[in-house]
């Protein structure tokens, strides 16, 4: 089965907790913290793995964990960090935010890798507090929670030259003859449901990858037929060969084939219509070929145009020079802005504050990825910790921000699911 599209749920590893310990030892007097730091979660790891051609390992996970870090102990011992997941995917998997439908990493090169979802960081064990003022701290931090994203996988073969055209006007064909594939062949429409891969070696050892897309009908750029299961895949491909029956085996019409495909292409992406193109007139060994030939190159007299027979395998050797020239003279572009990507934002470098806070039903909510990230590794069990916790908050200059807004003390102040009183 061929599967392109995959979302899935993923969880990285929470960080394992510092240890609150002190030094215990016969004849040691004053031995001082020891507690230990917690370990960091597991990350979780995209990989290209290059011999892989469809997302299908990832469609029934639907959700992936990562592992804790172990926790920190005593006698100063850090707890272990946990093992990352590696995923493997094929070249051309682009990994995106569900979310924001921003992209978080594309894909290409064999071992490439991406760490799509962070584990957290461990928390720090009382040792690591201490400090000439403070030579005994009482406190420790917990773990910080591991990332949490929902992902879609969209794979975009990989492949030099794409093949396209009409249902049944011998792409299939082609590719079994030029190269080690071997796609399903069968003289009714859609014998290729999902994109065929092949490797085409020429005698003087030159090479490249050519991709045969699913057929075209009327209404692909809208997902009629096999739609923008085809489109998607041609984006990344260096030139596209359109493939036209110019002996009108079942009828066809190759001007009007070849309009309507283009027009398809132009109403999905004006960059794969800019695209390099060649035109392939198959089935040259059929008596309506010189004739339809004759009325295409009168219209489209500036067009590039290679006369075979894929069955008869005839012109094939001419074709596969010419196309292998015309690659190696294209450098690969990549299909994405920048503006598609998503942005980590360094609130240092920025006048934006790291929170924001709202006032829902006379309560005043705190957010914003800093502050959770604090509440979440503070040991609110220990005293010191909650005053280290308010110490934070207050250099933030969350409480003037709040007394500017209008708070007052005794109002309810809320970060995530739990509520505090403002006050002294």
């Amino acid at each position: 089965m061929f599967v392109d599209v995959v979302k899935l749920k993923l969880m990285a590893g929470k960080g394992g907790d510092g240890c609150t310990a002190f030094h215990r030892e016969k004849y040691v007097d004053m031995g001082g913290p020891d507690g230990g730091n917690g370990g960091k979660g597991g990350d979780i790891i995209f990989r290209v793995e290059k011999g892989l051609r469809t997302l299908i390992d990832l469609k029934y996970q639907k959700i992936m964990k990562a592992d804790k870090g172990a926790n920190g102990k005593g006698s100063s011992r850090n707890g272990a960090n946990a093992e990352d997941i590696i995923v493997k995917v094929p070249e051309g998997t682009t990994v995106y935010d569900e979310e924001t439908n921003l992209i978080i990493c594309d894909l290409i090169n064999d071992k490439e890798e991406y760490i799509v979802a962070h584990g957290g960081r461990g928390g720090r064990g009382n040792r690591a507090f201490a400090t000439h003022e403070n030579n005994a701290p009482k406190y420790s931090e917990l773990g910080e929670p591991g990332e949490l994203r929902f992902i879609r996988c969209e794979l975009k073969v990989l492949a030099d030259v794409g093949f396209v055209g009409m249902p049944s006007v011998g792409k299939s064909t082609l590719l079994s003859k030029i190269s080690n594939s071997n796609p399903k062949i069968g003289a009714y429409h859609f014998t290729t449901l999902s994109p065929n891969l092949g490797l085409v070696e020429l005698e003087d050892k030159r090479r490249f990858v050519v991709a045969d897309l699913p057929g075209l009908i009327v209404g692909a750029s809208k997902g009629v037929g096999l739609g923008d299961q085809f489109l998607r895949h041609a984006m990344r491909t260096r030139v596209i060969a359109h493939i036209l029956d110019m002996g009108s085996f079942e009828g066809r019409n190759p001007i009007q084939d070849y309009e309507e495909i283009r027009e398809e292409i132009k109403n999905y992406s004006n960059e794969l219509a800019n695209k390099e193109e060649v035109i392939i007139a198959n089935k040259c060994d059929l008596p309506a070929f010189e004739e339809n030939l004759k009325r295409f190159k009168e219209k489209y007299p500036n067009k590039k145009i290679f006369s075979i027979s894929a069955e008869e395998e005839i012109g094939i050797k001419e074709l596969l020079n010419e196309l292998v020239t015309i690659v190696e003279n294209i450098p690969y572009k990549e299909i994405y802005d920048d503006s598609d990507y998503e942005k980590t934002i360094i609130y240092k470098f920025k006048q934006e504050k790291p929170y924001t806070i709202t006032k829902e039903n006379n309560v005043w909510v705190l957010s914003g990825h800093e502050v959770e990230t604090l509440f979440h590794m503070t040991r609110f069990s220990e005293p010191e910790g909650v005053i280290r916790f308010g110490r934070k908050l207050h250099g933030m200059g969350i409480e003037d921000e709040l007394e500017r807004l209008g708070a007052v003390r005794g109002d309810e102040v809320q970060i995530l699911d739990y509520i505090f009183i403002f006050k002294d």
